[in-house]
Formats: C-alpha cells, sequence, structure tokens
C-alpha cells in the first residue's frame, strides 16, 4: 500500500529535496529572462530563499509536519530575496498556516496547504499580475482542491496531478504576459516554484535527486557536541552514544541509511556518521536498548555510554534554583544601568539599498544611516534590510529599495520591524537620490513621505547593458553582446557602439521641463569616457546642467538621469 501521510521527518526530506532540485537549476531558471540582460537573478534569489529555509530545519528532526513546515516558513522569510524569492516564502507561509496543528498531512491536508499558500501570496502582492509565479500556484491550488473531492484519499496521486497542473499553466504563462511571449520564455518564478514541488515529489516517492548535497545527519562529524543544557524539553530522556565497528558482512551503505531513519522513528538528535571501518551513532530515545537492537544488526558495538537527561535537568534545576535568588538582585541593577545607558531614539533616519562604490558614497555623503549592499545583481534579504532598519536607532526609518525587485522585500521588513518603517518606490538609485535629496528633518512623516515619493518619481532614467542572447524584443532585433539602452521598461535602443546608444538613449529619457541631466558611470566605464560623453551631451542640451559622476555599479555601462 502506498504512503498516504507525510510526517515531520518526511516533509524535511522533501523541503530539502526543491531547495537542491532549485540549485541545480538556479542558472538555467536565471535565463528565463525577458529583458536579454546579463543580471537574470530570479532562480538566485529563490535559491538563496531556499537554502535559508534549510538552514532553519537542517539541525532539527521534528517529526510534526505542522512545527516543521512553521520552521522553514520562518528561515525562508528572513532569507527571502527579490519578488520572487519572497513570494515563495509567503506560499510556504501560506501553506504552514493550512496545515496548522497537524503533526501528518494527507491529500486533502496538503491541498488545504497549497489553497492557503496561494492566498497568502496574492495578499503580499499589491498588485498582482496574471501569468506568473502567482498564476503557477494558485492554479495548482485550484486544480488540487477538484482533485482531492474526488480522491481524497490519493496523496501520491495528488502530487502527480500538482506537477502536472503546474506544467500545465506554466506553459500558458506566456500567453498572460505579451513579453514572454516575445522573449519565448515562460515565467521565470513559476518555473521556480515548479522546480521546487518536484524536488518534493521525489523525495516523497523515495527517487534520489542527482548530486544532493544535503541529507538527515549530513552536518554532523566526530566532533558534534551534545549540549543537554541547551534544550527547551526533553521529549526523549536518554541520550545514547556508540561506535559501531567490525561490520558484518554484506552490510552496505543503504543499510546504514536505514538505520539512521529508524532512529529518527524512536528519537531526536540523530546523528549517524562515518564509513564502513568505524560508525558514530548519537541520538535521544526513550529506548535505547531499541537503539542498540537495530545497531547490533550492522557490526560491534563498543564505547556505549547512556546519560538521563531528565535527571540531569533535575540536578541542573536545583542549583540554578540556588542561584537564582543571589542574581535577581545583581539582574535588576544591570537592566537599570543598562536603560540609564540606552540612547535616545532621533526622529528620522534612511536606509538605502545600493550596488556600486560610488552610489553608496554618494548616499553617505548625502546623510543615510545604513547602505545596504545589493540592488540589480544581488538582491539583499528580508532579514538584510531588517537588520539595517534596526541598527539606524531613530523612531521612523525611510527606506529607499533602489530597485523594483527589492521593493516588497523591503516592505515585507517593514512589517516585521518594531519601528515606524516608510518604504518608498524607488526602483532605481537615481530615483533614491533624488528622494533623499527632498528630505526634510523639519517636516512630519506623512509630509516626508510624500515630498520624497514625489521627487522620486520626477526622476527619469536609462541604463545601458550589453545583450546576453540573441532574441526579438518589441520588433527589435537583438543579438548576443549588442548594446542595449533600456527606459520605462523598453529597450528603446539597440545597438554595437555604447557612446553612440547613451546619446540616443539621453534622447529618450530627457523631456520638455528639464534643468539637469546626470551620468553615472559604472565600474566597467573609463572615467575618459564618460567625462566625453558628457561633454557632447552638454552641447546637445546646451541649457541643461550635465554632471557626470562615479556609480561604480556592475554590468551596466551608465545610468542617465534627467529631472
Amino acid at each position: 500500500m502506498s504512503q498516504q501521510t507525510i510526517d515531520g521527518l518526511l516533509l524535511k526530506e522533501m523541503i530539502i529535496a526543491g531547495a537542491n532540485l532549485l540549485e541545480q537549476n538556479r542558472e538555467a531558471i536565471d535565463a528565463l529572462n525577458v529583458f536579454p540582460v546579463p543580471d537574470g537573478d530570479t532562480g538566485t534569489n529563490m535559491s538563496l530563499t531556499m537554502k535559508s529555509t534549510v538552514r532553519e530545519i537542517a539541525a532539527v528532526d521534528e517529526h510534526s509536519a505542522s512545527k516543521l513546515i512553521n520552521m522553514a516558513a520562518r528561515g525562508a522569510l528572513k532569507g527571502a530575496r527579490g519578488n520572487s524569492g519572497v513570494i515563495l516564502s509567503q506560499i510556504l507561509r501560506g501553506f504552514a498556516r493550512g496545515i496548522e496543528g497537524s503533526d501528518t498531512v494527507d491529500a486533502q491536508m496538503f491541498a488545504r496547504g497549497l489553497r492557503s499558500g496561494a492566498d497568502t501570496a496574492y495578499k503580499a502582492v499589491m498588485k498582482p499580475k496574471e501569468g506568473t509565479i502567482l498564476t503557477v500556484i494558485r492554479v495548482i491550488a485550484e486544480d488540487s482542491a477538484r482533485y482531492v473531492q474526488k480522491k481524497p484519499d490519493n496523496l501520491p496521486g495528488l502530487l502527480d496531478k500538482v506537477i502536472r497542473s503546474g506544467e500545465a499553466i506554466l506553459e500558458k504563462t506566456p500567453d498572460m504576459l505579451p513579453a514572454l511571449k516575445q522573449a519565448g520564455v515562460v515565467d521565470s518564478g513559476g518555473q521556480g516554484l515548479l522546480t521546487v514541488l518536484k524536488g518534493w515529489r521525489a523525495a516523497f516517492n523515495g527517487e534520489k535527486i542527482e548530486d544532493t548535497t544535503t541529507n538527515i545527519g549530513s552536518a554532523a562529524t566526530f566532533e558534534f557536541e551534545d549540549d543537554h543544557d541547551s534544550l527547551e524539553e526533553i521529549k526523549f530522556k536518554y541520550c545514547t552514544e556508540f561506535i559501531i565497528q567490525e561490520m558484518n558482512e554484506g552490510v552496505t551503505e543503504d543499510d546504514i541509511n536505514r538505520f539512521r531513519t529508524r532512529l529518527t522513528r524512536i528519537g531526536d538528535c540523530v546523528v549517524v556518521v562515518g564509513d564502513f571501518s568505524l560508525v558514530k551513532v548519537h541520538v535521544h530515545t526513550n529506548d535505547p536498548g531499541k537503539a542498540i537492537q537495530y545497531a547490533c544488526e550492522l557490526g560491534e558495538l563498543v564505547n556505549m555510554k547512556i546519560d538521563n537527561m531528565a535527571e540531569e535537568r533535575r540536578e541542573r534545576l536545583k542549583k540554578a534554583e540556588e542561584a537564582q535568588r543571589a542574581a535577581e538582585k545583581q539582574k535588576a541593577e544591570e537592566e537599570q544601568a543598562a536603560q540609564a545607558a540606552e540612547p535616545e531614539l532621533k526622529p528620522y533616519g534612511m536606509v538605502a539599498v545600493s550596488l556600486g562604490e560610488g552610489f553608496s558614497g554618494i548616499f553617505s555623503d548625502l546623510g543615510v544611516d545604513h547602505i545596504v549592499e545589493g540592488g540589480q545583481t544581488m538582491n539583499p534579504s528580508i532579514e538584510d534590510i531588517l537588520g539595517a532598519v534596526d541598527s539606524v536607532g531613530a523612531q521612523c526609518v525611510f527606506v529607499l529599495p533602489n530597485n523594483s525587485n527589492v521593493i516588497l522585500a523591503a516592505s515585507q521588513a517593514a512589517e516585521l520591524s518594531e519601528h515606524t518603517v516608510v518604504v518608498l518606490p524607488t526602483k532605481n538609485v537615481a530615483m533614491g537620490i533624488g528622494a533623499v535629496i527632498a528630505f526634510n528633518p523639519e517636516a512630519n512623516v506623512e509630509e516626508n513621505r510624500q515630498a520624497m515619493t514625489e521627487a522620486a518619481e520626477h526622476v527619469k532614467t536609462g541604463q545601458i547593458t550589453f545583450a546576453v542572447r540573441d532574441t526579438v524584443f518589441e520588433d527589435k532585433e537583438i543579438k548576443e553582446g549588442d548594446i542595449i539602452g533600456i527606459h520605462n521598461g523598453r529597450i528603446e535602443t539597440v545597438g554595437r557602439d555604447i557612446h553612440d546608444i547613451a546619446l540616443d538613449l539621453v534622447g529618450h529619457v530627457v523631456e520638455e521641463g528639464d534643468s539637469l541631466i546626470t551620468i553615472y558611470y559604472g565600474q566597467d566605464t573609463k572615467e575618459e569616457d564618460a567625462q566625453a560623453l558628457g561633454t557632447e551631451v552638454a552641447s546637445m542640451f546646451s541649457d541643461m546642467d550635465v554632471e557626470v559622476q562615479y556609480g561604480g555599479q556592475p554590468l551596466y555601462y551608465y545610468l542617465i538621469s534627467a529631472e
């Protein structure tokens, strides 16, 4: 009879398999970029998000599926990067809500988790767009709900349905978003989600993910230290340790793996490491005899040690009670001293996301308190942004994401922060600079929010980079290596010369009424080339001020702004 439920231990294996399969396909998913630019990062963002998830659950052997997925969702939220990573974290968060309180998950509960995951993801996005990862999870959830109505007790069949549904809707995403169809790609976020779910199904079915590097106990070594004092509760009393040597004839690596799995069924904190000459074993269990019995099937046992952790805890508590009374007065005095020394929060602070030495220097000179490294090619995580906000020491912190793919992560960080956080909709560093300049320390929060937003939106920008593949985009034939100028989400101009493309792009960016053009040159552009471009632009727009500044941004030769 096929397996019809998932417990916490199996769910952990599924999540790890999904993360590994995603990492194996990360570069291919990165390449599913509508623009043929060199900074497609959907696969990277989703993989880093899942790696954070795995780190959160790697050291635990949790039997409850609900508790395990809650830990996984917490890890995903902390490490979420980019829009795709944040949405993936919300799907896991919603799935956890959908199965709340369930130690095991059957087909109906799994479908409920998917439905909750889709709902939570949609709510996290201010303006949901169809043809994206949101569509993929929604359709999968809807198809799953219909499936369990007909077959409520067929979990393997449901997982097969999840993959078939995901593949079918992913193929339709180009019909929902013309940009995808013209670029000849499916939605990259949807592809990433489907890859994770394929990993889940493979682990459920006992299939191997090629080159899997993370599994139960793989992080353990012979130097493993078991800190009984750190255990919040003692579910299993006996800390059992021994070494297996002189393996019985016929014992294979699969036998050792099965032995590890059997231990996870009778306890937690399982460590089984070594090779055929020596295997070190550690487990917390209420039945050490059974652990020893299982081990004897593999070989001879030496260095056996069994500690009663419940007795150890009783002794510790007795000593702790004696010490607590003496420490209470000292603790109170330390708290009073800490409160007296705690600095008063300043009214305002600012955090800016910036990638490029020049841009970071500009923000610092303008008074930004904390620079979070990241942006076009490296989106910071929710945890990165939250840590920056909390470090500022201000009652209200303005956050400048400076990239459309960072705004959602910044918004999630704002929700998690205990401070008042205002996320400004800055889609690039030029807009961020405009917003910072408009800040008025004498104005209130709402006045600043409005003024900084208006200043940012007044800035028009264009960017120049190179194409990484042949494509046809909006009737423009583009060859790999071509120089492309991007403005307002459109590829405005294509050619072979950076200087000529820059001059052409300026004409698209500058509008009547503008008075200042700023040319920020990147790390791969020579200063003399940038200055020469500035001189020529100044002659084209003699009634405007033209500034040339070093941005230091990677992959993009120029960022040109007009205001």
